[in-house]
């Protein structure tokens, strides 16, 4: 790290856990963001301020002006821009120094498989089942960890799916793709504007702890936040021997 780095990144060099080598991992790293929405704005941002080297957002869609309630990396000047752009206009803003690609399409199997192998993390920030079955297949295929969060109302929940210890759990664990599930969406039932921050800011922590090695992450844990309340519950998460996407998974 040069002068520069030394000074923008001391408040993580301070950190006994984290330090020069802590650092150095995470200006190596590169994170493949799936949504540059609620849940994206804050995970693009933190992990762009942390110095992650390079950041891959992937979003189709345009920013409007109903998202700017919550999706804080958007602003009113970029109203119709591309969503991936915008976001990486505000990294750029904060810290030039990262390299970030922008993908505005929307990802399919085989685009997901070659995205996840190049990333050493995968943060989902999509708003749909079927997109996050697909991030969860190439993520169990590629050995990649993937943190998923999601947030609609009052209601959040947040856990790594990290299959590259055996006995964790990937997403379809939890969530058979199979099962019929009710798509949920912003635009007709609302979300409460804090509640994407908090949780996308959670998922960023996550991925930077995976991406720097240090503490223990959510692996086999699911988080839920009530923000009507202001009470987490967390539930733990066993891996299920007859998961079609990931009893099958590769010896790594």
């Amino acid at each position: 790290m040069d002068d520069d780095q030394l000074l923008r990144y001391s408040r993580h060099i301070l950190l006994d856990e984290l330090g020069i080598e802590g650092q150095r991992k995470l200006l190596a790293a590169h994170a493949l963001v799936i949504g540059a929405g609620g849940l994206g704005s804050p995970v693009a941002l933190y992990l762009g301020t942390a110095g992650v080297g390079t950041i891959t957002l992937v979003d189709h869609d345009t920013v409007d002006v109903t998202n700017l309630q919550r999706q804080i990396a958007h602003t009113l000047a970029r109203v119709g821009q591309p969503k991936v752009e915008s976001a990486a206009q505000a990294i750029a803003a904060i810290n030039p120094d990262v390299r970030v690609v922008t993908l505005r399409e929307r990802a399919d199997a085989a685009r997901l498989a070659t995205l996840v192998a190049a990333a050493d993390v995968v943060i989902d920030c999509s708003d749909n089942f079927a997109t996050r079955q697909a991030v969860n297949a190439a993520c169990v295929a590629c050995a990649r960890p993937l943190v998923a969060g999601a947030a609609i109302g009052f209601d959040g929940q947040i856990s790594v799916y990290d299959t590259r210890d055996a006995a964790n759990p990937c997403y379809a664990c939890l969530f058979p793709p199979e099962a019929t599930y009710e798509e949920v969406r912003c635009s007709t039932m609302g979300v409460f504007a804090p509640l994407v921050g908090i949780i996308g800011t959670v998922q960023a922590a996550e991925a930077l702890k995976l991406l720097a090695g240090v503490g223990s992450s959510l692996a086999g844990r699911l988080q839920m936040l009530d923000a009507r309340t202001m009470e987490w519950h967390e539930i733990r998460l066993g891996r299920q021997e007859a998961c079609p996407v990931c009893a099958a998974r590769p010896q790594r």
